[in-house]
């Protein structure tokens, strides 16, 4: 699978509230569990803690706005790739 990069928008399924993503592979804290992605509302941005929404690449349903792409993001992919196959 190929994680959306930083900055990608995204609307959920059953969902009609438009998010951002900021990171990928992320542990919530609260349940420790290790997500695709964590986001923030669109366009209000990281208000608190309690506002990051932690999800799924399968829950996303549409791709608003794809995030900023460069060699850099390349090579994140490839991180990406090789812990999710340690994992």
């Amino acid at each position: 699978m190929r994680y959306y990069s930083i900055g990608t928008v995204v609307l959920l399924k059953n969902s009609d509230r438009a998010l951002i993503i900021y990171g990928r592979m992320q542990r919530q804290q609260t349940s420790g569990k290790v997500f695709d992605y964590v986001a923030c509302l669109y366009p209000e941005g990281n208000l608190r803690e309690d506002y990051n929404v932690f999800f799924e690449h399968e829950e996303i349903e549409t791709v608003v706005h794809v995030g900023f792409q460069c060699e850099l993001e390349n090579q994140m992919q490839e991180i990406l790739q090789r812990a999710n196959v340690l994992s």
